[in-house]
């Protein structure tokens, strides 16, 4: 057993050395391949950065509520002897909308201006009487008196009648009829409601830190989710006098139009509030390569065509685009689809540049050949 190892270890040796030697070969042979593919130059989309107007948002979360709204109610007991309207129904100011009973008091209202009638001519014959020295001045003193005295008990049996009726105190829209004819009603009983939906009013919250932004008719839009992609204009009709001390907000009010009606009280809004605006340096946002705390981007050498990678000091965020505070100038070509694919120092291809009227999904379909595949390796 002994006299066999010396056989069998340069065979071992012999075997290793084979493969080390394949190895090497390989990776001489793959080595041009391997520089070839590092100088191939990479495709990708570019935008231009551009100065332009622009101005801190602040977006918030607010509920509407009707421009005018109210919940009638009685303030007598009775019975209800009419009802004037119908769910949903448009009514305008002054319109009689629920009429309780009021014999009792319509026939008071007609003895008390049957004994005004009577008053008046008592007062006549006793001015007569005294314009001719016949009565005394007392009696048309006294006449006179009783007739205001009747006079005041007619307006108090008017205001009682006309507690017997709910009107509209302005034009609206009611909402679901509850109460029916007979019904008996007591004082502070709710009867219906009434709301003027042609403006809403929108009461959200901002932070204390964000007041320098508010003024009052300053715009602003408004979406919710019941209509995806329709925004609603407004302004700031009123800022709250002071500050919540837990929340450390204040109140702000806009007013909405409404005339299709198709906002409602109670209903959720996104708001997004625009400042003063001034002028920025953009570009989309899909140009930025995050490292860390850190924002980086590939910037395009026209001359050459060649992809240098670039940090950059950003400012505000805003629907897509990001504003550029340092390391970047106007008119700069940054590369803004293709990025992952391309690294410092090598060669590009601009397959298109996108801007105002041009987007990604443009520039990608027409670089579609037949086949319906895109030439960019990362085309998602």
């Amino acid at each position: 057993m002994p006299s066999s190892l010396p056989r069998i270890a340069p065979r071992w040796w012999l075997r290793c050395a084979h493969l080390t030697l394949g190895w090497l070969l390989l990776l001489m042979a793959l080595t041009p391949t391997l520089a070839q593919a590092q100088d191939a130059s990479s495709t990708v989309i570019a935008s231009r950065a551009d100065t332009r107007i622009w101005s801190d948002q602040l977006s918030a979360l607010g509920t509407l509520k009707a421009d005018e709204s109210v919940t009638l109610s009685a303030t007598v007991t009775e019975i209800v002897s009419e009802v004037s309207f119908e769910d949903g129904q448009n009514v305008a100011a002054g319109d009689v909308l629920i009429r309780l009973e009021d014999g009792e008091e319509q026939a008071q209202l007609r003895a008390a201006q049957a004994l005004r009638d009577e008053r008046r001519n008592a007062l006549s014959r006793a001015s007569q009487l005294q314009a001719r020295n016949l009565a005394p001045r007392a009696n048309v003193e006294d006449s006179r008196a009783q007739l205001r005295q009747v006079e005041a008990q007619i307006d108090e049996i008017e205001a009682r009648l006309a507690a017997h009726q709910l009107r509209a105190p302005f034009a609206g829209e009611v909402g679901f009829r509850d109460i029916s004819v007979g019904s008996l009603v007591t004082p502070g009983m709710a009867l219906l409601t009434l709301d003027k939906l042609d403006v809403v009013k929108l009461d959200f919250q901002v932070p204390e830190s964000r007041i320098a932004l508010l003024s009052q008719g300053l715009p602003l839009t408004a979406k919710s989710s019941a209509y995806p992609g329709t925004r609603f204009e407004g302004q700031i009709a009123s800022i709250g006098t002071r500050i919540e001390p837990v929340s450390r907000s204040i109140t702000v009010r806009a007013k909405l139009a409404n005339d299709e009606r198709r906002l409602r009280p109670g209903m959720l809004m996104e708001v997004t509030l625009d400042g003063a605006s001034r002028q920025a340096l953009v570009i989309p946002e899909a140009a930025l390569i995050p490292e860390g705390r850190r924002q980086s981007l590939l910037v395009i050498d026209e001359a050459e065509m060649i992809a240098h990678q670039r940090n950059v000091t950003i400012g505000a965020r805003r629907a897509g685009r990001v504003e550029i505070l340092d390391g970047l100038r106007d008119g700069d070509l940054v590369v803004i689809h293709g990025s992952q694919a391309t690294r410092d120092g090598q060669a590009v291809k601009v397959l298109g540049i996108v801007d105002d009227s041009t987007t990604v999904a443009d520039i990608l379909q027409r670089s579609r050949p037949a086949t319906g595949r895109s030439t960019m390796a990362d085309d998602a």
